[in-house]
């Protein structure tokens, strides 16, 4: 406003002689109209010396790549009625000048001997700024589509992970679905060990991968010889395998065992999820660079990503049916670490500690006994206190 605002004004006298209008509510309403009256007498008058002078000048120094800021800075002169004007300026070497073919205007500059101070008023140039600034618009718009685009593979991939965890938080009973799983992780490794002849098979490293799966109780000698099939392997060790979920289950009781598979999902789930989130960020840094392949960046991550998510997955279930197996309920006291891979670690004595409220001295007091944790005292060739029937240093010894 020219000549400025004079309740803004007025406020900003009143505050500063001490009087809010919050806390001083009866003095501000008081002493409001004499001071307003005071500013406005002056706002007018310095009102009529600006419209005198030809109101606000607004000088831009470049053109911005928007029209809209453009106008808007337009826009402050001559508003409200009252007179005013506008002027840009741009140099050559400006940004916008030079996606607007700068070289060109200087070539023909040197051809007509135009002096540097001289300046170059046409309506073509301004003409060919504003199709310069339409053009950056457009590629600005693109870019936001395509960071939209981006966002939606990722916005997927998310509404799965979530809907999953919700339904577990709800407390879903996910026990079909995670005898399913461990059906599915053990029929997999034993179709990728068991390609080929008979006779290639590496039944040893076979046994090796199950045995860090589920306490496999087959015997490795039963098996060696010429006429197995991959298809009488795949439905014993299955059969097995749910052997021992059953056997865990009896171990746990079923209340204990969904509480223990919730948490296993869970927990699994968030640390596969934020790994997959790094190298989805990985991925999307160095998308753009499939472009001088003459390649579609934006296909090319829908279709990686797409296929990483399919990773995670695999691998989430995977470590899920070892947490399971491998999971210590007794002495749960640490979650797993990524390099775990599920075998959980002894754990030492403990405190099942509570605290009481803080003290005079501002110390919370503590209470509790040490409990014992269920491997204290048991040797290497000793039963494991698990149930799985193998010896300590077989079993749980080894992690």
């Amino acid at each position: 406003m020219l000549g400025g605002n004079a309740e803004f004004l007025a406020d900003a006298q009143l505050q500063k002689q001490g009087l809010d209008p919050i806390e001083h509510a009866e003095a501000y309403e008081e002493a409001w109209p004499e001071t307003l009256a005071a500013f406005t007498e002056q706002v007018a008058a310095e009102h009529d010396e600006v419209v005198a002078a030809g109101g606000l000048y607004v000088v831009g120094s470049e053109r911005h790549e928007s029209r809209r800021i453009d106008n808007q800075l337009r826009g402050r002169s001559g508003r409200q009625g009252d007179p005013g004007e506008s002027r840009f300026y741009l140099s050559l070497t400006d940004e916008l000048m030079r996606r607007f073919n700068a070289e060109a205007m200087e070539r023909a500059m040197a051809m007509f001997n135009v002096p540097d101070e001289q300046p170059i008023e046409h309506k073509w140039i301004s003409k060919s700024i504003e199709t310069a600034q339409k053009t950056v618009e457009s590629m600005n718009t693109q870019m936001r589509e395509n960071v939209l685009k981006y966002d939606d593979v990722m916005n997927r991939q998310r509404h799965t992970v979530y809907k999953d965890r919700r339904k577990v938080l709800n407390g879903a009973d996910v026990s079909a679905e995670l005898q399913g799983a461990v059906q599915r992780v053990v029929s997999e490794a034993v179709a990728e060990a068991t390609t080929g002849f008979v006779e290639d098979w590496d039944l040893d490293h076979l046994w090796k991968v199950l045995g860090e799966l589920y306490p496999i109780s087959l015997s490795i000698d039963d098996y060696d010889r010429l006429d197995l099939t991959s298809e009488e392997l795949e439905e014993d060790v299955t059969a097995d395998a749910q052997r021992a979920y059953d056997t865990r289950e009896d171990e746990l009781g079923s209340e204990r065992m969904r509480d223990v598979e919730r948490q296993a999902l869970l927990v699994v789930l968030d640390r596969q999820w934020r790994e997959h989130l790094y190298e989805m960020d990985y991925l999307r840094e160095g998308i753009g660079l499939r472009a001088m392949a003459q390649r579609d960046p934006l296909v090319e991550y829908k279709n990686e990503g797409a296929l990483m998510f399919q990773n995670m997955m695999e691998a989430f279930m995977e470590e899920v049916v070892r947490y399971l197996f491998n999971f210590d309920v007794e002495t749960v006291t640490a979650q797993l670490d990524a390099s775990d891979l599920g075998l959980v670690k002894p754990v030492k004595d403990e405190q099942a500690m509570t605290y009481s409220g803080p003290s005079e001295t501002g110390e919370a007091e503590q209470r509790g006994e040490t409990k014992k944790s269920a491997f204290s005292g048991v040797g290497r060739n000793q039963k494991c206190p698990c149930g799985s029937g193998k010896k300590f240093k077989v079993c749980h010894g080894r992690s």
